[in-house]
């Protein structure tokens, strides 16, 4: 999801529902709805406004490792000239899941998932630091995930 705009825009509610969701992202709509005080067809209402404006996306998680990806990064990425394209062309590799433009050091960070280090260092070597506009990569190996959550924006 990108930064569209603030969400305080959310009233309490929404805030509420989002939670519930974050929690279990298939619970069922009366089950919020008693929490929240509202009936089962307005929650399904409110989630579906929530999606529709790109709030929220209800997703299965999945655990890299135990899917067979044991080797993840984050790749700093020094560039030349115009960052879009380079962006544009990362967020198009299905091994990057998460792709911005910084400032500081790097212009743009990429996080990639991959299925081991041969992996990765194909990825870097063949596929990004071949990317028009990219100057230079520094990799950050992932060595052991100590905090992960999905629960910001609503307290």
């Amino acid at each position: 999801m990108s930064a569209r705009r603030p969400n305080n825009h959310l009233d309490d509610v929404s805030k509420q529902i989002i939670e519930q969701l974050q929690e279990d992202g298939r619970r069922p709509y009366a089950t919020i709805g008693r929490a929240v005080g509202l009936s089962e067809a307005a929650v399904r209402q409110r989630v579906q406004r929530l999606q529709e404006a790109g709030i929220i996306q209800i997703v299965a998680v999945t655990d890299p490792v135990q899917v067979g990806f044991t080797r993840q990064a984050m790749i700093g990425i020094r560039c030349s000239g115009d960052l879009g394209s380079v962006t544009d062309s990362l967020a198009e590799m299905p091994e990057v899941d998460y792709v911005v433009i910084t400032a500081g050091s790097f212009d743009v960070l990429a996080e990639v998932v991959c299925e081991d280090d041969d992996h990765l260092l194909d990825l870097i070597t063949n596929r990004v630091r071949k990317l028009d506009g990219v100057i230079s990569t520094e990799s950050f190996v992932y060595l052991k995930l100590h905090k992960q959550h999905y629960n910001w924006g609503t307290r």
